[in-house]
């Protein structure tokens, strides 16, 4: 069943229109929050002030991978000031995963580690204290004894028969969609296309994790309420992702938390993740006391989530004229050790494929694997940003193969409206050819007049 928004009318606000408070578009309208943020009044999660605020530090994994053979606290609990010490034991339900609200499963990452970790900076131990300095004493003399495991860090090795395997809640080094190892495309036939096409071109593309490095370290101060609700000052980008995963792992109604949120110094979608707020919740439950979590910057750069690792392999069947009859890309993108929003970018990716280009013939693998890194989450497009690197990297060196200008190869390969994507979608509203055109006006690049006279409603003229 397809559903279509109904046109609006726009005659119905032709008054409010009139009335100049909605005539936004087109004009420059001060950000609600910018006086606040220039005059240093506007109030962040670090700002709120509590009586008798404890501080909270974690222990965390010195191994990339390994099994936990025996933790020992009391040399944490014999430091003056340290108020209690955490574990899984004391969170009601550990192991979570942050997109179970919209159907995206299993479970697979605890709040704190049980038998095993599986990247390196994997919390083991919350301490809480009087002081930050007694909490980072205290996580600094707790000691784990570790039985190492073969840890495995890359992609394509992480999915092979033999791999170490990563997480045991996943059950395989992949996320599985739909019962399939991968987010799969099929349409048309890409074999036949590479047999007839004039050139068959393939690279290979590759990024690195990069860290959204904030100026505000991800952090939320909890403080228990009269009348036993938890309000919780937090920099989180995603005030219901919080309430509710939280809500859950807690093992309490919706209703018992709020969030005191939005103001965020930096995210970028390294924000969204949901991993200071519950065991900050445990912490205050446990010593009936406001309780701050807040990453310093060494653990802003080590375990909040970065963007993720990709992998991308594309290999186009190409005409002499410059048509791409066929296009077939794998892609693995580095989940790291847990699920988070990872399973979610790949999606992104596969909906992405094969780019803004009616390209009659498609086949993509894109792969979610686990691997015993940093588990990587959102930033800025993610799981659109990298491929767009790859496959406008991949038309460049196509039109420099070919020897061809590489915004007429862009202009004969854009959909224009009508056409069938890749995903059985009908495009509409392109206008792609009409943004390279005025692109190389503005630019001052040369286009025929052929090109110029092309456009995104209609294949005339190719």
């Amino acid at each position: 069943m397809t559903y279509r928004l109904a046109p609006i009318d726009t005659a119905a606000f032709a008054a409010e229109r009139d009335g100049g408070h909605l005539a936004v578009i087109g004009s420059v309208v001060q950000r609600s929050d910018a006086l606040g943020h220039v005059t240093g009044r506007t109030e962040f999660f670090e700002d709120v002030t509590a009586p008798r605020l404890a501080h909270l530090k974690m222990h965390r994994s010195a191994r990339h991978h390994a099994r936990i053979a025996d933790v020992d606290v009391t040399g944490a609990l014999a430091v003056p000031g340290v108020l209690r010490v955490l574990t899984h034991a004391d969170v009601p339900n550990n192991v979570y995963t942050v997109l179970k609200l919209i159907g995206v499963e299993p479970d697979d990452e605890p709040v704190l580690a049980m038998d095993k970790v599986r990247y390196l900076g994997e919390p083991i131990c919350a301490v809480v204290a009087e002081t930050e300095a007694a909490a980072l004493e205290g996580a600094a003399r707790i000691e784990v004894r570790y039985e190492d495991l073969t840890p495995v860090f890359d992609v394509e090795e992480a999915l092979k028969e033999d791999a170490p395997l990563v997480n045991e809640y996943q059950g395989q080094n992949h996320f599985v969609y739909e019962g399939h190892h991968c987010r799969r495309i099929r349409f048309g036939d890409v074999e036949e296309a590479f047999g007839r096409a004039d050139h068959v071109f393939e690279w290979r593309y590759q990024s690195s994790p990069i860290e959204q490095a904030p100026v505000e370290t991800t952090g939320c101060v909890v403080v228990p309420q009269a009348d036993g609700r938890l309000r919780i000052h937090s920099d989180t980008q995603a005030c219901f992702f919080t309430l509710d995963n939280t809500a859950l792992i807690l093992g309490v109604p919706f209703n018992r938390l709020r969030i005191v949120g939005g103001t965020v110094g930096g995210g970028f979608g390294g924000k969204v993740d949901v991993v200071v707020e519950p065991i900050a919740c445990v912490a205050a439950m446990a010593v009936d006391r406001p309780v701050k979590f807040v990453y310093d910057r060494a653990e802003e750069m080590q375990v909040s989530s970065p963007r993720a690792a990709e992998r991308i392999f594309i290999k186009d069947a190409v005409m002499d004229d410059g048509r791409i009859i066929g296009r077939k890309v794998t892609l693995y993108v580095d989940a790291g050790a847990y699920a988070r929003h990872s399973p979610y970018g790949t999606t992104k990716a596969a909906a992405h494929l094969p780019g803004p280009y009616a390209i009659p013939n498609v086949w993509a693998d894109c792969h979610c694997v686990f691997t015993n890194r940093t588990p990587s989450s959102a930033m800025r497009g993610f799981g659109v940003t990298i491929a767009d690197f790859a496959l406008e990297s991949q038309m460049d060196r196509i039109a420099r193969a070919l020897g061809m200008d590489p915004l007429r190869l862009r202009l004969i390969n854009a959909y224009r409206d009508g056409d069938l994507k890749a995903h059985r979608k009908i495009a509409e509203g392109t206008a792609l050819v009409e943004v390279i055109q005025k692109a190389a006006e503005l630019a001052g690049h040369e286009l025929p007049e052929a090109y110029r006279r092309m456009s995104s409603t209609t294949r005339e003229g190719l």
